[in-house]
Formats: structure tokens, sequence, C-alpha cells
């Protein structure tokens, strides 16, 4: 997959929605990773954010296989690759 070479190369990067929301906030985000499969309410303020300042993004299908591209044993609704 994509993503995980995605991951795999990025300096910085977030896993989760609070982490991901932070760096949001201060603009440090320069693609969002969303799983389709992540609850509507809790993706809802992060795709706001992201469509108000031009932020990319991709969707992954499930929340385990985003967890899984991020190396973590648990499934995630968002992870981000941040700017360098």
């Amino acid at each position: 997959m994509v993503l995980d070479e995605a991951f795999r190369n990025a300096k910085r990067k977030t896993v989760g929605v609070k982490q991901t929301q932070r760096a949001l906030e201060k603009g440090l985000v320069r693609r969002l990773f969303i799983a389709k499969d992540a609850e509507p309410h809790v993706l809802r303020s992060l795709l706001e954010w992201c469509a108000n300042h031009d932020v990319a993004q991709t969707e992954v299908p499930t929340m385990k296989e985003l967890g899984k591209s991020c190396g973590i044993e648990v499934g995630t609704a968002v992870a981000a690759i941040l700017v360098d």
C-alpha cells in the first residue's frame, strides 16, 4: 500500500485524533489520512479544518488498516504526515 511507504519515509507524523488535531491547529499537517469506517462525529472537525485550509486528504478503507500502516497494533481513525 502507498500509505505504508509514505509513512515509513515521513520524518514527522502523527497518529490519532488528538495528536493530529493539535498539529492541524499549528499548521503542520501536509497530508491527512482518514479511515472510512471511523465515526463521522469524530472526524467532523478535522475534515472541516482541512477543507478550510487546503490540506490534502486520503481515505483508507478501515481503521485497522490505517493503524497497521502506521505501525501500531490497534486501529486509528486518522493519521497525518507533517511538514519537515
